[in-house]
């Protein structure tokens, strides 16, 4: 297979299919590759396809020679509920005019050497989509159906060497592509320091580039750990909603960083652990808080109101169990802190992303013709946020409530170089 052809068909997919409506962790990814899926999205020490560099760099040098492609089918549930408005706007409001997302994504490594080794991975970093046919913001004004539409797309060529026995280090640099729209949002045109790029305007577009850096180390003959980091990465503007994000049109990708291990408890089973933190807050567009709308910060002004997002903790553990030469199993869980606070509900009936635990299950079966199929699918039971002082007098008060659960099965192939 032409590597080039097959990054770039996968790369316009990526663009063309509509792409994740929550990734599970806030709007990040659950994980990145089909086999890491399998085990709640544990990756950091435990490298295990061409996608490894999503998460860790270092982890290029540790997977050999191979493609990996793969496709996510996710189906999200995600809806909200107002409660004692004095404006008319008591309802329960379904978010899933659309129902389902497919997501692409690839990933290659090279050994250059025993040594070095390089590789590109592209993936989907989630994105956030409600589609409410019945518009929650009606009765403040706003028309027809409301809704928003982000969708992050990542290339991210790694190189990692040896320094020591043992040990790997590694860096990538990541392209980030992302595309966002929002309707029916009319209520809020008379708050904004840009009247007209609030609502309504199509999809906009903005790129920037960031900065990935890995460890991995074989700190005991049965077990290995893992640091990375990922920097935040300034993206540039939505022009076309200047009117909606904190500083006329900034929505930059937060940093992340996080450690991790793997324990091979026997010769067929490991064990794995990630922890992660994710710094939303961080993006003035996404952590701050609404109230700040009503206290002079209008929309899309510098300091300007946000969605109000804290940052949060990410703990996954998994278990890989080589069933035998063929057939390995895969499982794991994961708990992600509530990044939507009480208070913050309101705005974002647009963007519910407040589901916690994740529970995975996959596996991986090699064909006679030295390829491997590899399956995952994953659960996120339903979460329900209440507000507390969420909707605020101005637009009659009351309560919003916010709810989501997802599911996802993801299929990949691969090939041994």
């Amino acid at each position: 297979m032409n590597l080039r052809k097959a990054i770039m068909a996968t790369s316009l997919a990526a663009l063309g299919w509509p792409l994740a409506a929550s990734a599970t962790n806030g709007y990040f990814a659950h994980g990145y590759g089909v086999r890491s899926i399998g085990v709640a999205g544990v990756s950091i020490a435990l490298p295990q396809d061409g996608l490894a560099a999503a998460t860790n760099p270092a982890g290029t040098l540790s997977v050999g020679n191979r493609l990996d492609l793969g496709v996510h089918l996710f189906r999200p549930d995600r809806g909200a509920a107002i409660r004692g408005n004095a404006y008319g706007a008591d309802g329960d409001f379904s978010g899933n005019q659309t129902h389902n997302f497919l997501i692409p994504e690839l990933g290659y490594a090279r050994q250059a050497s025993p040594d070095l080794a390089w590789g590109v991975a592209v993936y989907g970093n989630g994105g956030m989509n409600t589609d409410y046919d019945r518009n929650p913001f009606a009765a403040f004004g706003s028309r027809g159906k409301a809704g928003i539409d982000l969708q992050q797309l990542f290339v991210t060529p790694s190189v990692a060497f040896r320094p020591a026995v043992g040990h790997s280090v590694g860096a990538a640099l990541t392209f980030a592509y992302q595309r966002f729209a929002a309707t029916g949002l009319s209520a809020f045109e008379g708050m904004t320091a840009n009247p007209g790029s609030v609502s309504d305007r199509g999809h906009d577009s903005s790129t920037g580039l960031g900065v990935k850096l890995g460890w991995l180390g074989q700190v005991l003959p049965d077990l290995r750990l893992g640091a990375s980091w990922s920097s935040r990465i300034e993206m540039s503007e939505f022009d076309r909603y200047k009117g909606l994000f904190e500083g006329g049109g900034g929505f930059d990708i937060p940093a992340s960083y996080g450690l991790g291990l793997a324990w091979q408890a026997s010769p067929a089973l490991t064990l794995a652990a990630d922890w992660q933190r994710i710094e939303y807050s961080s993006v003035k567009s996404v952590g701050n808080p609404i109230q700040r709308l009503f206290a002079g910060g209008a929309l899309g002004s510098d300091g300007g109101a946000g969605f109000g997002w804290n940052d949060v903790s990410v703990v996954k553990l998994g278990a890989v169990y080589a069933y035998d030469d063929r057939l390995t199993l895969r499982a794991g869980a994961s708990r992600v802190q509530q990044p939507v606070p009480a208070s913050q509900t309101f705005f974002n009936i647009l963007a519910p992303g407040v589901v916690r635990n994740h529970y995975s299950l996959g596996g991986s079966f090699k064909v006679a013709s030295g390829g491997e199929w590899s399956l995952a699918y994953m659960y996120a039971p339903k979460v329900t946020v209440s507000g507390s002082g969420s909707i605020p007098g101005s637009f009659g008060g009351g309560e919003a409530t916010l709810h989501m659960r997802e599911q996802m099965l993801s299929v990949g192939y691969s090939w041994a170089l």
